[in-house]
């Protein structure tokens, strides 16, 4: 049974809607100081892969909720009034993400163009999670 819209012509009709920034557009914005990088990757992706340094993690199921002043689980992060800027992966959930974000009225929002591996191959600083301590 086809779906009525699959995830391509999610990510499709989200990228005609949002604005896509390269890993090193994104790099230069982050040094203003007005800039926040979201990580929506799962946490076991940062263990593996490592994290981007000062990027904020937001696991991409608890986006709604913690962007939601409303929501118990609200994070004051998106409360800031700064810019935002999703990335995950390869820039397929980032696109999702960063369409939900904008239609809930997060602005201004962008994503990076292929995720964390553009960001990585672009050379751009990778650092791994740290160890959580084990009680």
């Amino acid at each position: 049974m086809a779906m009525k819209k699959g995830y391509k012509a999610l990510v499709d009709e989200a990228n005609a809607e949002i604005e896509t920034i390269s890993p090193q557009d994104a790099a230069a914005r982050v040094g203003d100081g007005n800039t926040l990088l979201i990580d929506i990757r799962d946490i076991r992706e940062l263990q593996r892969e490592g994290r981007v340094p000062g990027a904020h993690h937001c696991p991409r199921g608890m986006l709604e909720f913690w962007i939601d002043p409303e929501s118990p689980y609200h994070k004051e992060i998106f409360s800031s009034g700064k810019s935002f800027v999703f990335f995950c992966a390869g820039g397929l959930r980032s696109a999702l993400a960063t369409k939900v974000a904008q239609d809930m009225g997060l602005e201004p929002v962008a994503h990076i163009e292929g995720g964390f591996g553009a960001w990585r191959e672009a050379g751009l600083p990778v650092e791994p999670l740290p160890e959580r301590k084990r009680d």
